[in-house]
């Protein structure tokens, strides 16, 4: 609930991104429901990236010079977002190491500006939509697949098998204003 709760927030900050936001919002919140992992592990993941969040904002120069965003799946942590410099890409990749009980992290901030509202709210749309065409393929376990949409790159994390997997890129790649798809999956088979 939390989570919804932040999404909600985060959303309505974007000013006249209203409708984007209720669409994301309820993608996010019917994707907790589908979400077929037990609870320990779904509030793990969420304090994980919510204590690398959280070391992030607390450095001055992440703070100040950068635009991060936290996802965490199964232990696995996915970096995304900007930074003005490959020092600060890999301090804010240090930083996060640093949290227990991480996995594994795959740092994927580029170099550049922070992206503007209008790109994040893009982004967040395009999440709402994928995340919407899972729910509708019968056959997808879409609950094991998180979606992550940066500047028009969706990254798709979960525990799947090879055929969920490729149903679930198929889907991403189908949406209009997804540029390229990043498989970050942990496979059954």
């Amino acid at each position: 609930m939390n989570k919804l709760i932040s999404i909600i927030a985060i959303a309505l900050s974007l000013q006249g991104c209203i409708f984007v936001a209720g669409a994301a919002a309820g993608a996010a919140g019917v994707a907790v429901v589908y979400d077929h992992r037990k609870l320990e592990k779904i509030l793990l993941d969420e304090k994980l990236a919510k204590n690398a969040s959280a070391k992030l904002q607390q450095n001055s120069n992440i703070k100040e010079n950068s635009h991060i965003e936290v996802t965490c799946f199964n232990r696995v942590v996915l970096l995304t977002g900007q930074a003005n410099n490959a020092e600060t890409r890999q301090e804010a990749e240090d930083i996060v190491r640093s949290v227990p009980n991480i996995q594994r992290i795959y740092n994927q901030i580029v170099i550049k500006r922070p992206a503007s509202s209008l790109t994040r709210a893009s982004d967040a749309w395009i999440t709402a939509k994928i995340k919407t065409e899972m729910l509708a393929t019968k056959g997808l376990k879409s609950g094991t697949i998180k979606v992550v949409t940066e500047n028009g790159t969706v990254y798709l994390m979960g525990i799947v098998n090879r055929d969920q997997a490729d149903i679930a890129v198929d889907i991403a790649r189908q949406v209009q204003g997804v540029q390229r798809v990043m498989k970050i999956f942990q496979y059954t088979n």
